[in-house]
């Protein structure tokens, strides 16, 4: 689904105009985005019922370019990760 297609949906649900639930859309992804900025030490921003958001980090390891196969460092890096809460995964029928 596309960032539109959830804005259309917000709106039709929230019985509210377009702009209105683009700024709405827009200010839960901001604070999703702050949270995940203010919490440095644990790593981890929880929602309720939606579940959690932690950065994870990758270690630099060898890898294989697939073409060649030859030898590559790869860098270490941070990845977002999301773990559903029990209630969503119960919705979804998992």
């Amino acid at each position: 689904m596309s960032k539109a297609e959830f804005i259309e949906r917000v709106a039709k649900k929230g019985k509210m105009n377009k702009a209105e639930a683009k700024r709405t859309v827009d200010l839960v992804f901001g604070e999703i985005e702050a949270g995940l900025k203010s919490a440095k030490k644990t790593g981890r921003y929880t929602i309720g019922t939606l579940g959690t958001f932690a950065v994870s980090k990758r270690s630099a390891r060898m890898g294989r370019n697939p073409r060649t196969g030859e030898a590559i460092k790869i860098k270490a890096s941070k990845s977002l990760r999301f773990k559903p809460s029990m209630s969503l995964k119960k919705a979804a029928g998992c």
